[in-house]
């Protein structure tokens, strides 16, 4: 005889294995969807590769890729293949921030003055005595860029071993006149996180690339993501610029000897980042679910300006855009550009879902389909499987 307790024993282990393998087979039925979506993505829209992760509300991860790694050797991309982020390294920047202000390290509304007034070169920053660290963080500081600016550029591509330091790239926009009044205005500019991270590497002592490690991506198990900052980066696939681009000239961003047409440490906050796909859609859904700092101070974080040159009605908070789809609703996120590389991340809240897409082409003239469309459409068939979360 089986005694009652060993019944209700058997029933739970009959119901767990049973919603086990339910939920295996939807995920793997929602993968073929997904993988066929993004080939023919792939296809349509000209891509030498792309890569997608969703993270699901139960954290199952769904990692789909397509096309190549390298179109002229005939090398596959894979799911575990590393991208350039570009600015979407700012969300990192970003969270560490979050960390340091809940621990008193700094405040959103202190002067950046305070900081790093007594640099002889600070007065030379537009803006210099009016930027608070808030404007920083959402553009809204009048501190133009530094990046695309043709000196620079010629600079970049002439001296490609040349490992940059802050006040060299802030020295672009020494003396310029700004845009507009601090925090009166909205321009995006890498130059913004650059001064930052000098600001938080003053108040701790310690390298941001260190802070990374140690505050990020070890708590997070964040292990196939890492800083672009040497000219060789291991796994890195190739990329695609296009011919005549501003970041070296040539289409291919990487040499047959491995390194990069120019060195990517010159990026730094500004972005600094490579990672798989799946790594990065990870990322996106413990950072927007309030994991990564107090989630008390998430709503700060999300709490956006105006951004129009982003699209309609699209704003821009510390280190994330905030859009609105009719459809789908609000999501928080960021895209980034890397010579060669193009990225978008995104968390949709009313799922629970997190996407990340990542192409090895920037060669936006002979893209057909955006990359901010790939993540939509891949959205979309991810949708129709899961339900609005509770």
């Amino acid at each position: 005889m089986i005694k009652p307790n060993h019944l209700l024993k058997a029933g739970l282990l009959f119901a767990f294995a049973f919603f086990s393998v339910t939920a295996f087979a939807q995920s793997t039925a929602l993968k073929q969807k997904l993988q066929s979506k993004l080939d023919s993505l792939c296809i349509a829209g000209k891509f030498p590769g792309l890569n997608a992760g969703i993270v699901l509300p139960d954290n199952t991860v769904i990692a789909v890729a397509s096309g190549m790694a390298d179109s002229i050797r005939h090398i596959p991309l894979t799911t575990d293949s590393y991208m350039m982020q570009g600015s979407v390294g700012k969300t990192y920047v970003s969270a560490i921030a979050m960390q340091l202000i809940k621990e008193g390290k700094f405040s959103l509304d202190d002067k950046v003055s305070k900081y790093l007034g007594h640099y002889e070169w600070f007065k030379r920053l537009p803006n210099a005595d009016d930027i608070t660290i808030k404007m920083l963080m959402n553009h809204t500081s009048g501190i133009m860029r530094y990046e695309f600016k043709e000196a620079f550029t010629k600079d970049l591509t002439a001296n490609p071993d040349k490992v940059w330091k802050p006040e060299e790239e802030l020295a672009y926009v020494f003396d310029e006149k700004a845009p507009f009044k601090a925090g009166e205005g909205w321009d995006y500019a890498d130059t913004n996180y650059i001064v930052l991270a000098m600001i938080m590497e003053q108040v701790t002592g310690k390298k941001y690339y260190d802070m990374l490690q140690q505050r990020l991506l070890k708590p997070f198990h964040l292990a196939q993501t890492k800083p672009s900052d040497k000219r060789k980066l291991k796994g890195l696939v190739q990329g695609y610029a296009g011919k005549n681009n501003d970041f070296g000239g040539r289409s291919e961003v990487i040499a047959d000897d491995g390194e990069f047409i120019v060195n990517p440490q010159f990026e730094w906050t500004g972005g600094g980042i490579y990672s798989t796909t799946k790594d990065l859609a990870k990322w996106g859904k413990l950072l927007y679910e309030g994991r990564a700092f107090d989630p008390a101070m998430l709503p700060v974080m999300e709490d956006g300006v105006l951004a129009k040159m982003l699209g309609q009605n699209t704003k821009y908070g510390l280190g994330v855009i905030i859009r609105r789809s009719a459809k789908y609703g609000i999501s928080y996120g960021h895209s980034g550009f890397f010579p060669g590389y193009m990225t978008e991340m995104c968390y949709f809240p009313q799922y629970k879902i997190a996407f990340a897409v990542q192409t090895n082409t920037s060669d936006y003239r002979n893209m057909k389909v955006s990359v901010m469309k790939v993540l939509m459409e891949l959205a979309k068939t991810t949708f129709e499987e899961q339900p609005k979360a509770n």
